[in-house]
């Protein structure tokens, strides 16, 4: 009888499949930092790629990161000037307030403004929020919480803000305790400062009714800066205004 011998299956060594890099696979992007000059496009690809990062602002082309923000000079103030345009925001129709929205003004600045009323676009105002989710062109108000004279907010902010046609642009500097508040001039495009009347009241030229008493803010006291802008807003003039306001189709 035949002997056979066993049979010897021999099995081939695995096989590790490695994709090859493509070569146009983009890139991770870079970090954003401060003093980096920058198109619009490029800081927004680097802004969506750091979702740790709580604010960031091209002004100019040049990255502005801001530092951690203190209590006193600059929370507490901020959650007042919220506080103040939200109240009349919910009793004026077709506006908006909005707390450190990003803004795209225009191919060099995108900010975060540390409160903004406008006007919705249907009702004539001059920004829009765009299909991905952010306003653009110019806030009728916008509002900044600056810890003094030094900051950007008096300075290349002022500029870009007037040169986009904010209508009313307020700094409330906190160390020197001075709230200013200019309106944009329509014969000479610049910003000549809201003084207050003899109350002791600035009164808004583009939110008619949007009254502030600025001791009273300054000081701390929210109840009164909310009762004078109650009486702006049971006033003739807001009144008028809501009247003004339509939404156009």
């Amino acid at each position: 009888m035949a002997v056979h011998s066993p049979r010897v299956i021999q099995r081939q060594p695995d096989t590790v499949h490695v994709s090859a890099p493509a070569g146009n696979a983009p890139l991770a992007a870079p970090s954003l930092e401060n003093g980096d000059r920058l198109t619009r496009p490029e800081f927004e690809r680097r802004y969506a790629a750091m979702p740790q990062l709580k604010k960031a602002e091209l002004i100019e082309g040049i990255v502005y990161m801001s530092s951690p923000l203190k209590y006193d000079e600059h929370a507490v103030p901020h959650s007042k000037v919220i506080t103040w345009l939200s109240v009349y925001a919910a009793s004026t129709r077709y506006t908006a307030c909005a707390d450190n929205a990003t803004v795209r003004i225009d191919i060099d600045n995108e900010v975060q403004p540390d409160a903004l009323l406008h006007i919705d676009a249907a009702a004539g105002g001059a920004a829009q929020v765009t299909p991905d989710g952010y306003l653009q062109g110019a806030p009728e108000l916008i509002v900044e919480i600056a810890a003094s004279s030094a900051s950007n907010d008096l300075h290349d902010k002022f500029r870009v803000y007037r040169r986009a046609g904010v209508q009313e642009y307020a700094v409330w500097q906190v160390y020197e305790r001075r709230f200013d508040w200019w309106a944009l001039d329509s014969t000479n495009g610049d910003y000549l400062p809201l003084g207050a009347d003899v109350d002791g009241i600035i009164r808004s030229k583009t939110f008619p009714g949007l009254w502030l008493n600025m001791t009273a803010l300054i000081s701390g006291n929210l109840a009164d800066v909310l009762k004078s802008l109650q009486q702006g807003l049971n006033s003739a003039e807001h009144a008028d205004f809501l009247k003004r306001l339509t939404i156009t189709f």
